[in-house]
């Protein structure tokens, strides 16, 4: 018999009630007058309503809605209060007949009115996306809200609503006239239909208690943690309370944090692993709860849509309608079984591992002729790019089978054919089936038990709680022929003598037609439902596992704890291609910090250099050899007239301690003059003149009496500000030389880098070094550009960084990207100077200019030139740059764009009047950024700025998908 009352209830509108009735409501019988301002709801009316004595919300709703079931919303809220875990929740205020629930006429009609407390906060829904933690925290409030009612009881707590989740099938059902195209109305039903034939099993081992029933993005009050992420704080809106199934309440919320999953159905999962942390799940209630999850999007599709026809004025349910679709797409996306298998596992619950048994389906294959292609990241059979070449896979496949006839692919292999350069998304890599090359003819047999099925395209072979779906063999038997295991099956198709392709997939879930491949990050539970069909060839198909975890910890037993590695749990980075990194799982991340790879990773012309070199000779420079002449001359000719003079070494570092040496050398002094906030090396003296917090926080407090720092030109946030703050920075470098002078004891030299690098890319100000170098000069010092970062036209609009500065130094220092990886490093100067370190004695650097970094050094100053890669950098670079002022112009976070060409900064703020730094808001964008596919890291003293550097072949294209990533998390949260 249909319910009337609840059939009723989801056909009401919301009160005929405006904001001046609700003032003259106020005023009459609350003695409360202030500003109003309405606040959504689907069937009620609620304002908020800011007075002398404090904000509150009036709330109105229709008659049909009982005085029972309302005082059981103000009794539970009360009840809260109460409990010490509990979360705030708003309170009722009683009116002056003091009463808690009126009944008011208002126009022709008579309504129900409350009052109540309001609750600060950010409702969670603002943000379109919440990161794990805050996903977590939400599964946490969630549970503590359930303990919290566990003995709560109200006589109001039975009652007839459209939301119950008892009640979702046939709502569903009545609501779906209201669905105007036909294709969301059957997708609606045969979601339900699907969804009660798993949950009906199940009803009677579901626990019944009061719930909120509607704790949603809407209706969660968050505030912002340190790094200004959503937690959720506090509850409103207790409108949907109910004696229900408490795994419902779950199921509610799961739905809603759908909408801000980023299209990714396991990000639920880290908030039902925190329900049921607090408040365990029977199995009964985790096989329910995904078939609830979408039984409740359904139920909001079918009554958005309905709501709409009846109240078409209802803003809040227009805005809420398309994320409903939304939240219903994604939450039919994934079968029960493998969303099951998912919370299983991620509960820590154990799962039924029995293998099927299975007899060989090729007996006539020999196991051990089986040759195993790898597809792998690691595989040495994809070469430079030929990984993006959609035929690559059988390529591989068929000269894997040259030699015995016989090949296969591997299960569970991340094969990185399958990657996808500059997606927001992790790839589907994780192969759930097996590809074979094998002689055509090659006869089939029946492997177990079953009966066939056949399809357009290929047939299955059907067993209890088992499906095996073959492509590629020849079967003449019909459609629903029951089979016995070993009984004859086919032949392998194609031409006698030619090759044939066989592909295979064994799936326990039968009303699913699986995917071949799955996302790495999702394989755990995909996995429990395509199995192996290793037993099928008699052989070990599985490819290995890749374990993460247990390499990052051997990493931490053996590699020593200062070497730093990025991210707290960072990617298994094994292979690169020019301004791309991969990953174990086939993951591509775009590169833009590795200022290291000049021309870009896995180049095909330096590789076969070093090669080529290697199988000749590699030695050291007190040998005689061409490479090393020709490379010292062509690094000569590129720097300024006067400096013709090249040592060769192997790092940044030791090019900078190789300068001052030379500076003490040279002038017979020791103090050398430095900036705050910079950064040279690890060496004794790099380490000496570095003066970053970021990197040594106790670097101020630590250095020589011989190192002299001066206050950073930094015109954003220093000390002086803006362009025409030269002079003053020039001023306390002339300060720090006049205590030199006092001293007595002489200036050797000053060490720059000629643009900010470590502290965010920032420009110095113009005429700061021309200033600063002559003030050296007069003393008799020596003037350092430490180019290791910033030079060898990585600023695209001139080669050396000191260029745009307008000075010529004494000594250059450059690395990093000369050697594109390889250990490469050099000091330019003038003879005279270099002259006067051989009388310390014999410099020498075993493999600084050996044959295969030399070769190499000149191998990237070829491809700079071929492929244009300064010009690249300077229209690349300006392009990007761009772009993240137009980031900077919507974006509040934005402090400022620094930098130029391809070495820019991006810093944030979370005041650009006080200039706060955003340390954790960066630190967080940068985990954001790597779910997103982007390498990033923070720099500078507050680890605040972004440090923009990738390889200099960056694409517009690159260029412009760091900019839409970036501004996504911007706009949607991180």
């Amino acid at each position: 018999m249909p319910n009337t009352i609840l059939f009723h209830r989801t056909g009401l509108a919301r009160p005929q009630v405006g904001a001046e009735a609700a003032a003259a409501l106020l005023k009459e019988h609350y003695g409360l007058e202030g500003h109003i301002k309405e606040l959504g709801s689907q069937q009620d009316r609620n304002f908020r309503v800011d007075t002398a004595l404090g904000r509150f919300v009036l709330k109105i709703c229709r008659q049909d809605y009982s005085m029972a079931e309302l005082d059981a919303q103000n009794a539970a809220m009360r009840h809260l209060a109460q409990q010490p875990d509990a979360p705030s929740a708003p309170q009722p205020v009683a009116a002056l007949n003091g009463e808690e629930i009126l009944t008011v006429t208002l126009g022709e009609e008579s309504y129900h009115a409350r009052l109540l407390t309001y609750i600060d906060g950010e409702p969670l829904s603002r943000r379109r996306y919440l990161a794990p933690d805050s996903v977590r925290a939400v599964g946490a409030f969630c549970a503590r809200i359930a303990l919290a009612l566990a003995d709560f009881s109200h006589p109001g707590l039975e009652r007839d609503l459209q939301w119950d989740l008892r009640r979702a099938g046939p709502v569903t059902l009545h609501l779906l006239a209201s669905v105007g195209e036909q294709k969301r109305r059957d997708d609606v039903a045969k979601a339900m239909i699907v969804t009660m034939r798993h949950i009906n099993p199940l009803i009677e081992n579901l626990r019944l208690q009061p719930v909120h029933h509607d704790l949603t993005g809407d209706n969660i009050m968050g505030v912002s943690d340190a790094a200004g992420r959503l937690v959720p704080d506090a509850v409103i809106d207790f409108g949907d309370l109910v004696n229900g199934w408490l795994v419902g309440d779950l199921a509610v919320t799961c739905a809603a944090l759908l909408h801000q999953a980023d299209g990714d159905v396991f990000a639920v999962l880290p908030a039902i692993r925190a329900f049921h942390d607090l408040y365990p799940l029977t199995d009964a209630e985790v096989r329910a709860l995904w078939p609830l999850v979408v039984a409740r999007a359904a139920v909001l599709v079918a009554s958005g849509e309905q709501q709409l026809s009846i109240d078409p004025d209802n803003d809040y349910v227009a805005g809420n309608l398309e994320h409903e679709r939304e939240i219903f797409t994604l939450a039919t996306s994934i079968p029960f079984s493998v969303m099951e298998a998912a919370i299983m596992t991620a509960l820590g619950k154990d799962l039924p591992d029995e293998q099927p048994v299975l007899g060989r389906l090729l007996p006539g294959i020999d196991p051990l002729t089986v040759n195993l292609t790898d597809l792998s990241t690691l595989s040495p059979d994809l070469i430079e790019d030929d990984w993006a070449d959609a035929q690559i896979d059988w390529k591989l496949l068929a000269k894997a089978a040259a030699d015995t006839g016989v090949a296969a692919t591997r299960y569970g292999e991340c094969r990185l054919s399958y990657t996808r350069l500059l997606s927001p998304r992790m790839p589907a890599t994780f192969a759930l089936h097996v590809d074979a090359c094998l002689p055509a003819g090659t006869e089939a047999v029946v492997p177990f038990d079953c009966v066939l099925k056949r399809t357009s395209q290929h047939f299955i072979l059907m067993a209890p709680d088992l499906a095996l779906h073959i492509h590629g063999l020849e079967c003449q038997l019909e459609d629903g022929t029951e089979l016995q295991s070993g009984a004859p099956l086919g032949k392998i198709a194609g031409a006698e003598g030619s090759v044939g392709g066989l592909r295979l997939q064994l799936c326990r879930d039968q009303d699913l037609v699986p995917p071949l491949f799955a996302r790495p990050d999702h394989a755990h539970a995909w996995r429990r439902i395509c199995l192996s069909p290793s037993a099928l060839f008699g052989i070990d198909l599985d490819a290995p596992s890749v374990r993460n975890d247990r390499l990052l910890a051997s990493r931490k037993r053996h590699f020593a704890s200062p070497q730093k590695h990025y991210y707290q749990q960072p990617p298994q980075i094994e292979r690169g291609y020019r301004e791309h990194l991969f990953d174990m799982a086939g993951r591509a991340y775009l590169d833009m910090v590795n200022n290291v790879a000049t021309v870009g990773h896995g180049h095909p012309r330096l590789a076969h250099a070093a090669w080529r070199q290697w199988s000749r000779l590699n030695t050291n420079s007190r040998f005689h050899y061409g490479a090393v002449a020709e490379f010292s001359e062509r690094l000569a000719d590129l720097a300024p007239e006067g400096l013709d003079t090249v040592f060769l070494v192997n790092s940044g570092s030791e090019a900078v301690d190789l300068a001052i040496r030379l500076a003490w050398a040279a002038t017979g002094k020791r103090n050398i003059v430095s900036l705050k906030e910079a950064y040279h090396g690890w060496t004794v003296a790099s380490d000496a003149v570095s003066t970053s917090i970021a990197d040594n926080p106790r670097a101020l407090e630590t250095r020589p009496a011989w190192v002299r720092p001066v206050t950073a030109p930094n015109s954003f946030r220093g000390t002086y500000r803006g362009d025409a703050s030269a002079s003053a920075y020039a001023a306390e470098v002339e300060k720090t030389l006049a205590e030199i002078d006092a001293s007595g004891e002489g200036l050797a030299g000053f060490i720059a880098e000629s643009l900010f690098g470590n502290a965010g890319g920032i420009v110095l100000p113009p005429g700061y070094l021309d200033a600063v170098y002559g003030m050296i000069r007069e003393r008799g010092g020596l003037c350092i550009a430490d180019e290791v970062q910033v030079g060898y036209g990585r600023l695209g609009h001139h080669f050396w960084a000191f260029e745009q500065q307008g000075v010529v130094p004494d000594i250059i220092t450059l690395a990093k990207g000369m050697g594109n990886g390889q250990p490469l490093g050099a000091v330019i100067t003038s003879k005279a100077i270099a002259d006067a370190l051989e009388q310390e004695g014999y410099f020498f650097s075993s493999s600084g200019g050996s044959p295969v970094s030399s070769v190499i050094g000149m191998t990237v100053l070829d491809i700079m030139r071929d492929e244009q890669l300064q010009t690249n950098a300077r229209d690349v670079g300006d392009f990007l740059r761009e772009k993240l002022e137009d980031l900077a112009a919507v974006h509040p976070l934005v402090g400022a764009v620094h930098g130029m060409g391809l070495y820019l900064g991006l810093e944030l703020v979370r005041d650009r009047e006080t200039l706060e730094p955003a340390t954790e808001e960066t630190a967080a964008i940068c985990e954001r950024l790597l779910d997103l596919g982007v390498i990033m890291q923070p720099t500078g003293d507050h680890l605040n700025v972004l440090k923009i550097k990738p390889p200099l072949c960056l694409t517009y294209e690159s260029a412009s998908f760091f900019a839409s990533m970036l501004d996504k998390v911007l706009s949607e949260g991180w």
